[in-house]
């Protein structure tokens, strides 16, 4: 059996996103962009934390005045790839294509990102 990758639920993602966006942070600079959002407990966001840490999503280190300081230690990119494939995997067997066709019949692509998906399928070496 093919073993899972660790994906992020949805205030782990959140906190990553601050990570990616600030760079080292600490904490309490993730509570706070947190709490300028919507409420959320300063524990609650130094747990999750430990757990990305455990999960090997971020790195801590040493910083000054007792806080530790967090880094990524997965690019967004490659994280937001797992994401997608554990989604494709689970809703649609693995299989894009079905996704695509929902995407285009629900009107949830616009006609600039199909032809930013046109461009891609031609870098890929297909036609569109």
């Amino acid at each position: 059996m093919k073993k899972r990758a660790a994906i992020l639920g949805t205030q782990e993602f959140q906190i990553m996103k601050v990570v990616w966006d600030q760079g080292r942070v600490t904490v309490r600079d993730v509570y706070e962009t947190l709490l300028a959002r919507r409420r959320v407990a300063y524990t609650t966001v130094m747990t999750m934390m430990n757990i990305l840490e455990q999960k090997g999503f971020l790195r801590k280190m040493p910083g000054a005045d007792r806080a530790y300081l967090y880094e990524s230690a997965k690019s967004r990119k490659s994280v937001m790839r797992t994401m997608v494939m554990e989604f494709l995997d689970r809703v649609f067997g693995g299989s894009a294509s079905p996704l695509m066709v929902h995407l285009i019949e629900d009107r949830h692509l616009t006609e600039d990102d199909l032809d930013e998906l046109r461009k891609s399928i031609r870098r890929k070496g297909g036609s569109a």
